[in-house]
């Protein structure tokens, strides 16, 4: 077996804290807290882009390099719980959670959303507590499989693809899943390379493309209709023997992105469905891809320790920091995080459907579009509202078949199962 190098410092026994160096690294986290907060109740927002822009003014923030890379750890940590409170309310997905976004949504309209809101932590959640303690022999065994891994990745791809596609209910279904696949994956081929001026320089064209293709849609069909009905009682109908397997499958999952590069939460979180019993319906869903989400950030710590390269956005961003990589904060801050993004996730996300169902659909979906719309621009500028604009009609098709809108993955799936 391939022995994982840990850097010593990242190891090394360190003496109890004082008192102020506590208090020190306990407002760096709690910053990181209500940064990720902020950006995870941000329609369309991706933690990605709030962590670069973090890191772009990192050397200018006051405290040890340590500390800032803490808080920016904190803040993809709890950005992964709360991005489910928007997908839920408006359809309106993180990238991540784009797989998720639909059946979550309908258990909201189905008057289920606080049950929804508790699945998502309870995924993310068992995520944090699974990964850790999993870290270390799930490293050593990627790193040992890696190779292999990568060499096979497009014939997995269009397996799991494939496979999407011909559990489709009908023919008409089929054809429109391989439809929206085929534009989505030309899109992609199109799109996700380019690197368009933009009013905010830690851009790109994915938060346009997400927006667009599983956001946009949703807020259009919503137009004229009722919005977020009423909703039930908060009882998690799933046992808790589901829960916890779910869980694993996602955190299992989400081990996957933190090693392999070019693979996303996104495209494991759809590849991860596969392994959802059908009983388990949007329930299961919701509790994996969650847990997908979550599990990444934690494993591509242990990536970034044992192979030297960041896997995500943010830890690109702790990386450009300069922080170091010393476990013994890192993991503590990791924890502390997760803790209050499950309460978060759960307090918000009662009142955020709350809010949302008292406020008029119409006008509701004409400005959150608006709000994509502005992101795009700042993200991608004139490009990416165009790239915005396309991305909504092709996130039109699916629904027209009567098929899936998984399918729309493509946009990730087909040019990393091509190699363009």
């Amino acid at each position: 077996m391939v022995p994982v190098p840990v850097p010593a410092a990242a190891v090394a026994p360190r003496p109890a804290l004082a008192p102020e160096a506590t208090l020190a690294t306990l407002g760096f986290v709690g910053v990181g807290v209500a940064l990720g907060t902020c950006s995870g109740l941000v329609p369309g927002l991706h933690a990605n882009n709030v962590a670069l822009l973090l890191a772009a003014v990192a050397a200018d923030v006051p405290g040890p390099p340590r500390l800032v890379g803490a808080a920016l750890l904190a803040a993809g940590v709890v950005h992964t719980f709360l991005d489910v409170v928007p997908a839920l309310a408006l359809g309106v997905p993180d990238p991540s959670m784009a797989a998720t976004a639909l059946p979550g949504h309908r258990l909201v309209l189905e008057g289920r959303g606080r049950e929804a809101v508790r699945l998502s932590a309870f995924g993310s959640g068992l995520a944090v507590l699974l990964a850790v303690p999993l870290a270390v022999p799930v490293t050593r065994g990627m790193v040992a499989v890696y190779p292999l891994l990568r060499a096979h990745l497009p014939l997995a791809l269009g397996a799991v693809t494939l496979l999407l596609v011909l559990t489709e209910r009908g023919v008409l279904a089929m054809a429109g899943g391989a439809v929206a696949f085929a534009l989505a994956a030309l899109l992609g081929w199109a799109t996700l390379d380019l690197d368009p001026a933009a009013p905010l320089s830690v851009g790109g064209t994915l938060a346009p493309l997400f927006a667009g293709l599983f956001g946009a849609p949703v807020l259009v069909e919503s137009m004229g209709g009722g919005g977020v009905p009423e909703q039930d009682d908060a009882r998690v109908t799933l046992s808790g023997r589901s829960v916890a397997g779910l869980g694993l499958v996602g955190t299992t999952s989400g081990a996957v992105v933190g090693y392999v590069p070019g693979v996303s939460s996104a495209v494991a979180a759809t590849v991860s469905l596969l392994a959802v019993p059908g009983r388990h319906g949007a329930r299961g869903f919701l509790v994996t891809t969650s847990g997908v989400n979550t599990a990444n950030t934690v494993f591509a710590l242990f990536a970034l320790v044992a192979l030297g390269a960041p896997r995500t956005g943010v830890l690109v961003a702790f990386e450009r920091s300069g922080a170091p990589t010393d476990l013994a904060l890192l993991l503590p801050a990791v924890a502390l995080a997760a803790v209050a993004g499950f309460c978060l996730v759960v307090l918000v996300g009662d009142r955020y459907l709350d809010v949302v169902g008292r406020l008029d659909n119409t006008r509701l979906a004409v400005g959150v579009l608006c709000l994509l719309a502005a992101v795009s621009l700042l993200f991608a500028g004139a490009v990416g509202v165009a790239v915005f604009g396309v991305a909504s009609l092709v996130g039109l098709v699916p629904a027209r078949f009567g098929a899936r809108r998984v399918h729309l993955m493509g946009v990730l799936i087909g040019p990393l199962a091509l190699g363009l």
